[in-house]
């Protein structure tokens, strides 16, 4: 969606509604695979148009995005302003790890094969390049469902505040204006415990009724339930929002049940609260009762830079191809710490 208000660059597909299907793709650059990345993240849009122009009224959306340390081995010039590795959270009880990855492709359709087709197409371009730590393929449960039940994504937001809450604005980076950050973190639930407790309790869990799925008012609803302790607020006492676009996945017969979660954002600042507030508390020790019955077991973050920055990049770093393959070993951390001062959080 356009900035028109703002003459700002076009965003990628960031705010396109849920579709029936997604596959979410991360990957590590290998040694040497920077040209190859580069040419393929060029024709990423080419390559959505050429793969959904087959299946009309097929919805085909791609949002590629770049991870912290990719960036200054495909990119010279100056950084994406919050861009930063995913800061890993210990909490009193639970944890969201940080886990690798050097890009990010977030594909969906209305229809898998879609999906499929494309992701097959970016593997076959990438060959050799690049080295997968995940690939999952998300879909819709019913109305909107995650696979404990509940609806997901009631708040995201659409529209102008969709734009307020998942594209950079011009004014805060100028860079970067109409990019996107991305956090991706996989949940996987123990459906067993869930399912042992009353819907009451869920609800209490969550802080929403399940059937109708109506949020409980703040007098009612717990203070460690996931709506309370996800609802974050400005100075100015506005609510403040990001935009979601999570899809469950599993393996049943492995009885593995899963939630993608996927949120887009201006800053990674607001996810980043969130996140303290779950895995850390708000107060610290009041963290999120969700967390009792999912696991994180990913966590990464990305920026999704308008279409434009992908067809026409920056010229890559001078000496790409040696820095990178002086900078694989895991003794060369990015430097800094990364704090954001709550908790527990290693850079």
């Amino acid at each position: 969606m356009p900035q028109e208000s703002t003459g700002a660059p076009e965003p990628q597909p960031v705010l396109s509604p849920l579709t029936a299907a997604a596959v979410f793709l991360v990957l590590t650059i290998e040694p040497g695979g920077e040209d190859a990345v580069r040419d393929l993240l060029g024709d990423v849009t080419a390559l959505q148009r050429s793969v959904g122009f087959r299946t009309p009224g097929g919805a085909l959306q791609v949002v590629a995005a770049i991870g912290s340390d990719a960036w200054d081995r495909l990119f010279a010039g100056p950084r994406p302003a919050g861009l930063h590795p995913f800061r890993e959270l210990e909490g009193p009880r639970h944890r969201a790890p940080a886990t690798a990855g050097d890009l990010l492709f977030h594909i969906r359709a209305n229809r898998m094969d879609l999906c499929f087709e494309y992701t097959t197409q970016v593997m076959a371009r990438l060959a050799g390049a690049v080295r997968v730590v995940d690939e999952e393929h998300g879909f819709r449960y019913f109305d909107e469902r995650d696979l404990i039940g509940f609806v997901d994504g009631t708040e995201s937001p659409s529209g102008s505040a969709g734009v307020k809450a998942g594209i950079v604005d011009p004014g805060d980076d100028p860079d970067f204006a109409g990019g996107s950050y991305v956090v991706i973190q996989k949940y996987l639930h123990d459906l067993p415990a869930w399912n042992a407790i009353s819907v009451e309790e869920q609800e209490r869990v969550i802080g929403r009724s399940k059937l109708d799925d109506i949020e409980m008012p703040d007098d009612v609803k717990p203070v460690d339930s996931h709506v309370a302790l996800n609802t974050v607020t400005g100075p100015d006492g506005e609510e403040v929002k990001i935009v979601r676009a999570n899809m469950p996945f599993g393996h049943a017969s492995k009885g593995e049940f899963g939630t993608y979660y996927i949120a887009y954002a201006a800053t990674p600042d607001i996810i980043e609260l969130m996140l303290v507030n779950m895995f850390i508390g708000r107060p610290p020790g009041n963290t999120d009762r969700i967390l009792d019955f999912s696991t994180a077991v990913t966590g990464s973050l990305f920026f999704a830079p308008p279409a434009e920055f992908l067809e026409d990049p920056p010229d890559p770093p001078s000496g790409a191809g040696q820095a990178a393959v002086e900078n694989v070993s895991p003794g060369n951390a990015p430097a800094g710490d990364g704090s954001l001062g709550i908790g527990s959080l290693k850079g």
